[in-house]
Protein backbone atom coordinates (compact mmCIF):
# COMPACT_ATOMS: atom_id res chain seq x y z
CA UNK A 1 0.00 0.00 0.00
CA UNK A 2 1.41 3.29 -0.84
CA UNK A 3 -1.22 5.53 1.44
CA UNK A 4 1.57 8.43 3.01
CA UNK A 5 0.25 9.28 6.96
CA UNK A 6 0.61 13.49 5.78
CA UNK A 7 1.80 15.42 2.74
CA UNK A 8 5.21 15.14 2.34
CA UNK A 9 5.88 12.31 5.30
CA UNK A 10 7.80 9.09 4.49
CA UNK A 11 5.12 5.66 3.81
CA UNK A 12 5.18 3.74 6.65
CA UNK A 13 5.14 -0.03 5.31
CA UNK A 14 1.94 -2.61 5.74
CA UNK A 15 3.44 -5.04 7.07
CA UNK A 16 0.59 -7.38 6.85
CA UNK A 17 -1.83 -5.98 3.91
CA UNK A 18 1.09 -6.29 1.16
CA UNK A 19 -1.50 -8.73 -0.87
CA UNK A 20 -5.20 -7.58 -1.64
CA UNK A 21 -7.90 -9.95 -0.58
CA UNK A 22 -7.65 -13.04 -2.04
CA UNK A 23 -10.27 -14.33 -3.82
CA UNK A 24 -9.11 -17.80 -5.43
CA UNK A 25 -7.92 -18.79 -2.41
CA UNK A 26 -11.21 -18.15 -0.39
CA UNK A 27 -13.02 -19.36 -3.06
CA UNK A 28 -10.83 -22.96 -2.71
CA UNK A 29 -11.56 -22.89 0.96
CA UNK A 30 -15.29 -22.46 0.06
CA UNK A 31 -15.82 -24.83 -2.67
CA UNK A 32 -13.33 -26.98 -0.21
CA UNK A 33 -15.85 -26.57 2.67
CA UNK A 34 -18.83 -27.78 0.76
CA UNK A 35 -17.75 -30.47 -0.83
CA UNK A 36 -17.03 -32.01 2.63
CA UNK A 37 -19.77 -30.68 4.25
CA UNK A 38 -21.75 -32.84 1.33
CA UNK A 39 -19.77 -35.91 1.66
CA UNK A 40 -20.67 -35.99 5.20
CA UNK A 41 -24.19 -35.32 4.82
CA UNK A 42 -24.28 -38.18 2.21
CA UNK A 43 -22.29 -40.49 4.66
CA UNK A 44 -23.93 -39.90 8.05
CA UNK A 45 -27.59 -38.97 7.00
CA UNK A 46 -27.92 -35.83 8.89
CA UNK A 47 -29.60 -33.98 6.18
CA UNK A 48 -29.83 -30.20 8.58
CA UNK A 49 -25.98 -29.87 8.27
CA UNK A 50 -26.59 -27.73 5.75
CA UNK A 51 -30.08 -26.92 5.08
CA UNK A 52 -30.99 -23.96 4.84
CA UNK A 53 -32.96 -23.90 8.51
CA UNK A 54 -29.20 -24.25 10.26
CA UNK A 55 -27.27 -21.91 7.54
CA UNK A 56 -29.99 -19.18 8.66
CA UNK A 57 -29.63 -19.78 12.74
CA UNK A 58 -25.75 -19.99 12.14
CA UNK A 59 -25.73 -16.84 10.61
CA UNK A 60 -28.07 -15.14 13.21
CA UNK A 61 -25.93 -16.62 16.03
CA UNK A 62 -22.99 -15.78 14.28
CA UNK A 63 -23.76 -11.97 13.93
CA UNK A 64 -23.52 -10.39 17.19
CA UNK A 65 -19.69 -12.76 17.65
CA UNK A 66 -18.63 -10.98 14.61
CA UNK A 67 -19.48 -7.60 15.85
CA UNK A 68 -18.08 -7.57 19.01
CA UNK A 69 -15.02 -9.21 17.05
CA UNK A 70 -15.02 -5.90 15.17
CA UNK A 71 -14.97 -4.11 17.87
CA UNK A 72 -11.86 -5.80 19.14
CA UNK A 73 -10.43 -5.86 15.69
CA UNK A 74 -10.64 -1.66 15.68
CA UNK A 75 -9.28 -1.19 19.10
CA UNK A 76 -6.39 -3.89 18.88
CA UNK A 77 -5.05 -1.96 15.33
CA UNK A 78 -4.64 1.05 17.05
CA UNK A 79 -2.94 -0.76 19.70
CA UNK A 80 -5.44 -1.22 22.51
CA UNK A 81 -5.90 -4.30 24.07
CA UNK A 82 -9.93 -4.72 24.88
CA UNK A 83 -11.19 -7.13 26.60
CA UNK A 84 -14.01 -5.06 27.86
CA UNK A 85 -16.27 -5.46 24.61
CA UNK A 86 -18.24 -8.28 27.04
CA UNK A 87 -19.57 -5.14 29.32
CA UNK A 88 -19.57 -2.83 26.01
CA UNK A 89 -21.92 -5.74 24.78
CA UNK A 90 -23.79 -5.57 27.69
CA UNK A 91 -24.50 -1.88 28.18
CA UNK A 92 -25.56 -1.89 24.43
CA UNK A 93 -28.14 -5.10 25.57
CA UNK A 94 -29.87 -2.60 27.62
CA UNK A 95 -29.90 0.78 25.67
CA UNK A 96 -31.36 -0.84 22.78
CA UNK A 97 -33.91 -2.32 24.91
CA UNK A 98 -34.64 1.29 26.66
CA UNK A 99 -34.61 3.21 23.21
CA UNK A 100 -36.68 0.29 21.14
CA UNK A 101 -39.36 0.15 23.71
CA UNK A 102 -39.56 3.80 23.68
CA UNK A 103 -38.73 5.17 20.30
CA UNK A 104 -38.82 1.71 18.00
CA UNK A 105 -36.68 -0.39 16.46
CA UNK A 106 -34.18 1.99 14.65
CA UNK A 107 -34.05 4.05 17.37
CA UNK A 108 -33.03 0.86 19.46
CA UNK A 109 -30.27 -0.18 17.35
CA UNK A 110 -28.47 3.74 17.44
CA UNK A 111 -29.49 3.25 21.53
CA UNK A 112 -27.37 -0.47 21.63
CA UNK A 113 -24.62 1.52 19.49
CA UNK A 114 -24.20 4.60 22.17
CA UNK A 115 -24.62 2.07 24.91
CA UNK A 116 -21.28 0.31 23.59
CA UNK A 117 -20.17 3.53 23.23
CA UNK A 118 -20.16 5.03 26.67
CA UNK A 119 -18.33 1.77 27.06
CA UNK A 120 -15.69 2.46 25.13
CA UNK A 121 -15.35 5.96 26.24
CA UNK A 122 -14.63 4.73 29.95
CA UNK A 123 -12.03 2.40 28.60
CA UNK A 124 -10.12 5.19 26.40
CA UNK A 125 -9.81 7.59 29.11
CA UNK A 126 -8.60 4.84 31.39
CA UNK A 127 -5.80 3.21 29.02
CA UNK A 128 -5.20 6.05 26.65
CA UNK A 129 -4.57 8.94 28.58
CA UNK A 130 -4.45 7.46 32.22
CA UNK A 131 -2.22 4.91 31.50
CA UNK A 132 -4.43 2.12 33.17
CA UNK A 133 -3.30 -1.37 32.12
CA UNK A 134 -5.54 -2.51 29.25
CA UNK A 135 -6.70 -5.94 31.20
CA UNK A 136 -7.38 -4.50 34.52
CA UNK A 137 -9.27 -1.80 32.68
CA UNK A 138 -11.39 -3.93 30.77
CA UNK A 139 -11.89 -6.29 33.39
CA UNK A 140 -13.01 -3.70 35.16
CA UNK A 141 -15.38 -2.82 32.99
CA UNK A 142 -17.12 -6.25 32.38
CA UNK A 143 -17.87 -5.73 36.20
CA UNK A 144 -19.12 -2.42 35.88
CA UNK A 145 -20.76 -3.13 32.51
CA UNK A 146 -22.72 -5.75 34.18
CA UNK A 147 -23.61 -3.82 37.53
CA UNK A 148 -25.21 -0.64 35.85
CA UNK A 149 -27.06 -3.02 32.98
CA UNK A 150 -28.77 -4.71 36.59
CA UNK A 151 -29.28 -1.33 37.83
CA UNK A 152 -31.06 0.54 35.03
CA UNK A 153 -33.04 -3.00 34.13
CA UNK A 154 -34.62 -2.63 37.71
CA UNK A 155 -34.86 0.92 37.64
CA UNK A 156 -36.96 0.93 34.39
CA UNK A 157 -38.00 -1.74 33.26
CA UNK A 158 -39.82 -3.03 36.87
CA UNK A 159 -43.61 -2.03 36.27
CA UNK A 160 -43.67 -1.91 32.80
CA UNK A 161 -46.21 -5.17 31.25
CA UNK A 162 -43.92 -7.75 30.86
CA UNK A 163 -41.33 -6.41 32.15
CA UNK A 164 -39.49 -7.00 35.53
CA UNK A 165 -35.72 -6.63 37.45
CA UNK A 166 -34.15 -9.07 34.99
CA UNK A 167 -35.76 -8.22 31.77
CA UNK A 168 -37.59 -5.83 29.57
CA UNK A 169 -40.99 -5.71 27.75
CA UNK A 170 -41.36 -7.26 24.61
CA UNK A 171 -39.65 -5.17 22.28
CA UNK A 172 -40.16 -4.25 18.23
CA UNK A 173 -37.64 -6.31 15.86
CA UNK A 174 -36.22 -4.32 12.92
CA UNK A 175 -37.49 -5.49 10.03
CA UNK A 176 -36.98 -8.68 7.94
CA UNK A 177 -35.51 -8.74 3.90
CA UNK A 178 -35.69 -11.54 1.56
CA UNK A 179 -34.36 -11.82 -2.15
CA UNK A 180 -37.81 -12.36 -3.92
CA UNK A 181 -38.81 -14.96 -6.43
CA UNK A 182 -35.62 -17.23 -5.27
CA UNK A 183 -37.13 -19.03 -1.94
CA UNK A 184 -39.58 -21.29 -2.95
CA UNK A 185 -36.99 -22.93 -6.30
CA UNK A 186 -34.27 -22.94 -3.87
CA UNK A 187 -36.45 -24.55 -1.53
CA UNK A 188 -37.19 -27.11 -4.01
CA UNK A 189 -34.05 -28.16 -4.93
CA UNK A 190 -32.80 -28.26 -1.63
CA UNK A 191 -34.99 -31.08 -0.77
CA UNK A 192 -34.05 -33.04 -3.88
CA UNK A 193 -31.03 -33.81 -2.20
CA UNK A 194 -28.93 -33.84 -5.03
CA UNK A 195 -25.19 -33.54 -4.32
CA UNK A 196 -23.41 -30.68 -3.78
CA UNK A 197 -26.51 -28.61 -5.65
CA UNK A 198 -28.96 -29.14 -2.77
CA UNK A 199 -26.25 -28.03 -0.52
CA UNK A 200 -25.60 -24.70 -2.18
CA UNK A 201 -29.37 -24.09 -2.95
CA UNK A 202 -30.08 -24.65 1.46
CA UNK A 203 -26.92 -22.67 1.85
CA UNK A 204 -27.57 -19.80 -0.48
CA UNK A 205 -31.52 -20.08 0.78
CA UNK A 206 -30.52 -19.79 4.39
CA UNK A 207 -28.25 -16.64 3.46
CA UNK A 208 -30.85 -14.48 1.45
CA UNK A 209 -34.32 -15.34 3.05
CA UNK A 210 -35.69 -13.17 6.06
CA UNK A 211 -32.68 -11.74 6.69
CA UNK A 212 -32.56 -9.50 9.49
CA UNK A 213 -32.03 -5.76 8.16
CA UNK A 214 -29.26 -5.51 11.70
CA UNK A 215 -27.35 -8.06 9.71
CA UNK A 216 -27.08 -6.60 6.23
CA UNK A 217 -25.89 -3.30 8.52
CA UNK A 218 -23.09 -5.53 10.31
CA UNK A 219 -22.00 -6.82 7.09
CA UNK A 220 -21.44 -3.73 5.33
CA UNK A 221 -19.52 -2.49 8.74
CA UNK A 222 -17.21 -5.52 7.69
CA UNK A 223 -17.04 -3.80 4.16
CA UNK A 224 -16.59 -0.20 5.17
CA UNK A 225 -14.12 -1.46 7.78
CA UNK A 226 -11.68 -3.07 5.53
CA UNK A 227 -12.14 -0.16 2.80
CA UNK A 228 -11.37 2.50 5.86
CA UNK A 229 -8.39 0.63 7.49
CA UNK A 230 -6.64 -1.01 4.43
CA UNK A 231 -7.92 1.75 1.83
CA UNK A 232 -7.46 5.21 3.22
CA UNK A 233 -5.22 7.14 4.84
CA UNK A 234 -7.04 7.42 7.78
CA UNK A 235 -6.63 3.82 8.40
CA UNK A 236 -3.12 3.33 7.56
CA UNK A 237 -2.18 6.24 10.37
CA UNK A 238 -4.78 4.44 12.98
CA UNK A 239 -2.97 0.98 12.27
CA UNK A 240 0.79 2.75 12.62
CA UNK A 241 -0.68 3.67 15.83
CA UNK A 242 -0.66 -0.19 16.30
CA UNK A 243 2.60 -0.73 15.33
CA UNK A 244 4.80 1.63 16.22
CA UNK A 245 3.09 4.50 17.72
CA UNK A 246 6.69 7.07 18.15
CA UNK A 247 7.15 5.89 14.93
CA UNK A 248 3.98 7.62 13.86
CA UNK A 249 4.28 10.46 16.56
CA UNK A 250 7.61 11.54 14.78
CA UNK A 251 5.43 11.81 11.31
CA UNK A 252 2.83 13.96 12.73
CA UNK A 253 -0.04 11.54 13.55
CA UNK A 254 -1.77 12.67 17.11
CA UNK A 255 -1.11 9.25 18.74
CA UNK A 256 -4.09 9.72 21.21
CA UNK A 257 -6.41 10.57 19.19
CA UNK A 258 -6.42 7.55 16.82
CA UNK A 259 -6.30 5.41 19.76
CA UNK A 260 -9.08 7.21 21.31
CA UNK A 261 -11.38 7.06 18.39
CA UNK A 262 -10.49 3.73 17.46
CA UNK A 263 -11.72 2.85 20.98
CA UNK A 264 -14.63 4.42 20.30
CA UNK A 265 -15.53 3.03 17.35
CA UNK A 266 -14.63 -0.30 19.15
CA UNK A 267 -17.65 0.24 22.16
CA UNK A 268 -19.95 1.42 19.38
CA UNK A 269 -19.41 -2.15 17.47
CA UNK A 270 -19.97 -4.32 20.58
CA UNK A 271 -23.34 -2.18 21.64
CA UNK A 272 -24.54 -3.38 18.22
CA UNK A 273 -23.82 -6.89 18.88
CA UNK A 274 -25.93 -6.25 22.10
CA UNK A 275 -28.42 -5.04 20.38
CA UNK A 276 -28.89 -7.71 17.92
CA UNK A 277 -29.23 -10.28 21.29
CA UNK A 278 -32.02 -7.68 22.45
CA UNK A 279 -34.05 -6.88 19.17
CA UNK A 280 -32.98 -9.71 16.91
CA UNK A 281 -32.58 -13.27 18.49
CA UNK A 282 -34.63 -12.71 21.37
CA UNK A 283 -36.69 -9.45 20.90
CA UNK A 284 -36.27 -8.11 25.00
CA UNK A 285 -33.64 -7.42 27.17
CA UNK A 286 -32.60 -10.33 29.73
CA UNK A 287 -29.88 -10.29 32.38
CA UNK A 288 -27.38 -12.39 31.32
CA UNK A 289 -27.68 -11.89 28.00
CA UNK A 290 -24.59 -11.49 25.81
CA UNK A 291 -23.29 -15.53 27.61
CA UNK A 292 -19.81 -14.63 26.93
CA UNK A 293 -19.80 -13.54 23.39
CA UNK A 294 -17.73 -10.78 23.43
CA UNK A 295 -15.13 -13.04 24.66
CA UNK A 296 -15.40 -15.32 22.48
CA UNK A 297 -15.72 -12.25 19.55
CA UNK A 298 -11.97 -11.49 21.05
CA UNK A 299 -11.09 -15.26 20.01
CA UNK A 300 -12.91 -14.77 16.60
CA UNK A 301 -10.42 -12.10 16.10
CA UNK A 302 -7.75 -13.44 16.54
CA UNK A 303 -8.51 -16.62 14.91
CA UNK A 304 -9.19 -13.85 12.06
CA UNK A 305 -5.17 -12.70 12.73
CA UNK A 306 -6.80 -9.06 12.95
CA UNK A 307 -8.35 -8.72 9.54
CA UNK A 308 -11.77 -8.40 8.97
CA UNK A 309 -12.40 -11.67 6.21
CA UNK A 310 -10.69 -13.75 8.60
CA UNK A 311 -12.82 -12.63 11.98
CA UNK A 312 -15.99 -12.86 9.52
CA UNK A 313 -14.72 -16.86 9.17
CA UNK A 314 -14.11 -17.44 12.76
CA UNK A 315 -17.64 -16.51 13.81
CA UNK A 316 -19.48 -18.51 11.09
CA UNK A 317 -17.23 -20.89 12.41
CA UNK A 318 -18.89 -20.51 16.17
CA UNK A 319 -22.36 -19.81 15.20
CA UNK A 320 -22.39 -22.85 12.74
CA UNK A 321 -21.55 -24.75 15.20
CA UNK A 322 -23.17 -23.60 18.01
CA UNK A 323 -26.56 -23.84 15.45
CA UNK A 324 -26.17 -27.81 15.34
CA UNK A 325 -25.89 -28.10 18.96
CA UNK A 326 -29.33 -25.74 19.08
CA UNK A 327 -31.16 -27.77 16.78
CA UNK A 328 -29.77 -31.24 18.23
CA UNK A 329 -31.17 -34.28 15.95
CA UNK A 330 -27.73 -36.66 14.36
CA UNK A 331 -25.91 -33.10 13.33
CA UNK A 332 -23.33 -32.73 16.10
CA UNK A 333 -22.63 -36.57 16.37
CA UNK A 334 -21.64 -35.95 12.56
CA UNK A 335 -19.42 -33.53 12.80
CA UNK A 336 -17.23 -35.35 15.23
CA UNK A 337 -16.02 -37.44 12.07
CA UNK A 338 -15.28 -34.52 10.01
CA UNK A 339 -13.57 -33.14 13.30
CA UNK A 340 -11.50 -36.79 13.67
CA UNK A 341 -10.66 -36.16 9.93
CA UNK A 342 -9.96 -32.44 9.98
CA UNK A 343 -7.74 -33.32 13.02
CA UNK A 344 -5.74 -36.20 11.29
CA UNK A 345 -4.78 -33.94 8.34
CA UNK A 346 -3.94 -30.94 10.21
CA UNK A 347 -1.56 -33.26 12.16
CA UNK A 348 -0.04 -35.33 9.43
CA UNK A 349 0.75 -31.79 7.50
CA UNK A 350 2.28 -30.52 10.73
CA UNK A 351 4.62 -33.71 11.15
CA UNK A 352 5.83 -33.59 7.10
CA UNK A 353 5.19 -29.98 6.26
CA UNK A 354 6.05 -28.24 9.03
CA UNK A 355 8.31 -30.66 11.43
CA UNK A 356 6.14 -29.53 14.49
CA UNK A 357 6.22 -32.93 15.66
CA UNK A 358 4.76 -32.58 19.16
CA UNK A 359 1.48 -30.28 17.86
CA UNK A 360 1.77 -32.67 14.63
CA UNK A 361 1.23 -35.87 16.93
CA UNK A 362 -1.39 -34.36 19.56
CA UNK A 363 -3.68 -33.57 16.61
CA UNK A 364 -3.39 -37.30 15.10
CA UNK A 365 -4.04 -38.47 18.23
CA UNK A 366 -6.92 -35.95 19.22
CA UNK A 367 -8.19 -37.23 15.85
CA UNK A 368 -8.23 -41.06 16.24
CA UNK A 369 -9.97 -40.81 19.72
CA UNK A 370 -12.83 -38.47 18.21
CA UNK A 371 -13.00 -40.76 15.59
CA UNK A 372 -13.38 -44.09 18.03
CA UNK A 373 -15.53 -41.97 19.74
CA UNK A 374 -18.06 -41.31 16.60
CA UNK A 375 -17.88 -45.21 15.85
CA UNK A 376 -18.47 -46.05 19.44
CA UNK A 377 -21.42 -43.84 20.48
CA UNK A 378 -24.77 -43.40 18.20
CA UNK A 379 -25.25 -39.73 19.55
CA UNK A 380 -23.54 -37.13 21.70
CA UNK A 381 -24.66 -36.18 25.28
CA UNK A 382 -26.69 -32.81 25.86
CA UNK A 383 -24.12 -31.76 28.40
CA UNK A 384 -21.16 -32.31 25.93
CA UNK A 385 -22.82 -31.07 23.21
CA UNK A 386 -22.87 -28.00 24.49
CA UNK A 387 -19.47 -27.32 25.02
CA UNK A 388 -18.93 -27.61 20.66
CA UNK A 389 -18.64 -24.54 19.87
CA UNK A 390 -16.17 -23.08 22.19
CA UNK A 391 -13.89 -26.74 22.11
CA UNK A 392 -14.04 -26.25 18.11
CA UNK A 393 -12.93 -22.43 18.88
CA UNK A 394 -10.18 -23.07 21.29
CA UNK A 395 -8.72 -26.23 18.91
CA UNK A 396 -8.65 -24.02 15.65
CA UNK A 397 -6.98 -21.17 18.06
CA UNK A 398 -4.49 -23.96 19.15
CA UNK A 399 -3.23 -25.10 15.36
CA UNK A 400 -3.67 -21.59 14.10
CA UNK A 401 -1.01 -20.18 16.26
CA UNK A 402 1.73 -19.90 14.04
CA UNK A 403 0.36 -17.78 11.55
CA UNK A 404 -1.11 -15.18 13.78
CA UNK A 405 0.60 -11.68 14.03
CA UNK A 406 -0.41 -9.16 16.34
CA UNK A 407 -0.22 -5.83 15.68
CA UNK A 408 3.79 -4.79 17.20
CA UNK A 409 2.57 -2.33 19.71
CA UNK A 410 -1.12 -4.03 21.30
CA UNK A 411 -1.67 -3.83 24.84
CA UNK A 412 1.42 -1.61 25.44
CA UNK A 413 0.79 1.82 27.46
CA UNK A 414 2.00 4.51 25.35
CA UNK A 415 3.07 7.88 26.67
CA UNK A 416 3.49 11.31 24.31
CA UNK A 417 7.22 11.90 23.48
CA UNK A 418 8.34 8.93 25.36
CA UNK A 419 7.11 5.90 23.43
CA UNK A 420 6.23 2.75 25.90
Amino acid sequence: MSTSLQAGAEVVPDRDGRRGFDWRRWGLIALGGLIAVSVLRIVTGANDLDSSGAVAAAFGLAVPIALAGLGGLWSERAGVVNIGLEGMMILGTWSSAFAAYHWGPWAGILGGALGGLVGGLIHAVATVYFGVDHIVSGVALNIIGLGIAKYLASRFFTGLPGGGPTQSPPLPRPPNLSVPFVGAPLLSLERRRIVLLSDLAGIVRGLITNVNVLTVIALGLFVATWWVLWRTAFGLRLRSVGESPAAAESLGVNVYRYKFLAVLASGAFAGLGGAFLTLVASNLFRDGQTGGRGYIGLAAMIFGNWRPGGLLAGSALFGYTDALRLRGGSSVHAVLLLVAVLLIVVGVWQLVRNRRVVSGLLAVVIGILTAWWYFAADAVPGELAGTLPYVTTLLVLAFASQRLRMPAADGLVYRKGGGH
